[in-house]
């Protein structure tokens, strides 16, 4: 692995507390985005080494479960302050592996790992059961135990949260972890784990592996996996999602989505404006929450659409290493493709282009962020997921309109809403139907909060106490306290 900056990981696998190199596994150059430059190369992972990860993780997870759980999270909290001391050399690892810009990275992706680990390492000796009395003097009690091997599979936009948002809980709570990060972004992951180790982290708990569909598979079909968690597409979530339950695995699908983000008359222009600016152009829009169904009501669209522009005016589009860079290329030149042609289909079915919407002429895959207006609730812009800087603003006139339009979709991560009207406000999310909800806000994420979505959007909960629910299964015990009948 040959890289031109600091902090680089030093080979493509990291298993049983070492890194790791097999270079008979199928090269995978990794591509800065912002240049097209090559700036590494990695292997996939061989049958051989997924295997080694997988019983490394099954050999390791049994005494790390006995511990207690403040000597568990003892070791997460360290690896956190170990992040945070080094932010700037992973944030700089994290645009390089993304192309998201340093005054993005640099505020969100090695920080909000280190909330995970410190947030979970936390709560690790807070995971009890509980004392249930009984009629008759009998009582029973619960034992909240590990699952046993995790399975963490990645998408490409987060490398280095995800793979802390994955890895936290599930060693909170006595696992072990076997991660899988995008073939797209695969060296943050790689950090992750030796700052892991570094920190205490017995060796096999947390292993990270490259590799495409060809990896991702084994590890969710091995019969030694016991939970799978998925980042990624919905194609993608209903696939492991059935290969999982062959298996009567446990699940957590974090998947895609086509978010409504509804702005009423009364609300703040300027707070609805940085709103839908950061649920669509935040991360080149390249994220899974993002409220790109821009719902305005009637009476204030123009305003809306010409404050808008006039706000994108600030987009400062350069080298993403610079600090005053903000927004930054797509990760990839196949993700830039897709995107350009939603782009083309927008303008084909009659939505009226705004601003941008075009490759820059530039090295490296670019392009302006894009405002459609005159968007219909059938146009395929408002309906597929586009992934990439593309917002759709829509039309509407009342509450009642505009919350059965906000619904009708499979999709069901997110949801927001702008108005000074508080009791309106709470009656929109409750109407809502979307697992993530927003209030005068858009895309936060505390790692204290649970993060998911409904319906075709995923399974489960990212984050929070809720995450805890899904990295460990209860066991409950019935204590009979007298004698003991019985009819014969």
């Amino acid at each position: 692995m040959t890289l031109t900056y600091p902090t680089q990981p030093t080979a493509s696998h990291f298993i049983d507390g070492d890194y790791v190199e097999d270079t008979s596994g199928t090269e995978m150059p990794v591509i800065y985005p912002a240049t097209g430059e090559v700036i590494a190369t990695v292997h996939a992972a061989t049958p051989a080494l997924i295997d080694r990860a997988l019983a490394a993780a099954q050999r390791a997870q049994k005494d790390w479960a006995a511990l207690s759980g403040t000597e568990r999270g003892r070791v997460l909290r360290r690896a956190a302050d170990l992040m945070r001391d080094r932010n700037h050399e992973l944030s700089v690892l994290e645009t390089m592996d993304t192309g998201k810009p340093y005054q993005e990275t640099s505020v969100v992706d090695a920080t909000s790992g280190a909330d995970a680990l410190e947030y979970f390492g936390g709560l690790a000796g807070a995971l009890t059961g509980e004392h249930i009395p009984l009629p008759g003097g009998d009582w029973a009690y619960t034992m909240r135990e590990a699952l046993g091997v995790c399975v963490g599979l990645g998408a490409w936009n987060y490398p280095t949260q995800i793979a802390c948002w994955k890895g936290a809980p599930a060693l909170a709570c006595g696992n072990a972890m076997v991660f899988k990060p995008s073939e797209t972004t695969p060296l943050c992951a790689l950090k992750v784990a030796e700052i892991l180790h570094e920190a205490g982290l017995p060796a096999g708990l947390y292993n990270v592996i490259q590799g495409a569909g060809a990896v991702g598979g084994p590890l969710v079909a091995n019969s030694r996996v016991a939970k799978v968690s998925l980042t990624g597409s919905v194609p993608t979530g209903k696939k492991v999602y059935a290969a999982a339950a062959t298996g009567m695995k446990h699940v957590t699908m974090e998947l895609g989505g086509k978010s409504p983000l509804i702005v009423f008359e009364d609300a703040d222009l300027d707070d609805a404006v940085s709103g839908a600016i950061l649920g669509n152009f935040y991360s080149s829009g390249q994220v899974c929450s993002n409220g790109t169904r821009v719902f305005v009501q009637h009476g204030i669209k123009e305003a809306f659409l010409a404050r808008l522009v006039e706000r994108l005016q600030g987009a400062v589009i350069g080298d993403p290493l610079d600090p005053e860079t903000n927004f930054g290329p797509m990760v990839s030149e196949a993700q830039l493709q897709i995107v350009l042609g939603y782009i083309a289909r927008g303008v084909e079915e009659g939505a009226r282009l705004v601003t941008g919407g075009t490759r820059l002429d530039r090295p490296g895959s670019w392009i302006a962020p894009a405002v459609f207006a005159d968007v219909t609730d059938d146009m395929t812009i408002a309906r597929e997921e586009i992934f990439g800087p593309v917002m759709s603003v829509l039309d509407f006139e009342d509450e009642d309109e505009v919350m059965a339009r906000a619904n009708a979709t499979e999709f069901g991560l997110a949801a927001g809403v702008f108005t000074r009207d508080l009791a309106r406000a709470h009656r929109v999310v409750r109407g809502f139907e979307a697992g993530t909800c927003y209030i005068n806000s858009y895309n936060d994420a505390p790692v204290e909060m649970p993060f998911g979505g409904v319906k075709a959007s995923g399974v489960g909960r990212e984050n929070a106490r809720a995450a805890i629910e899904h990295y460990s299964q209860l066991k409950s015990v019935y204590v009979r306290m007298g004698p003991l009948e019985a009819p014969f």
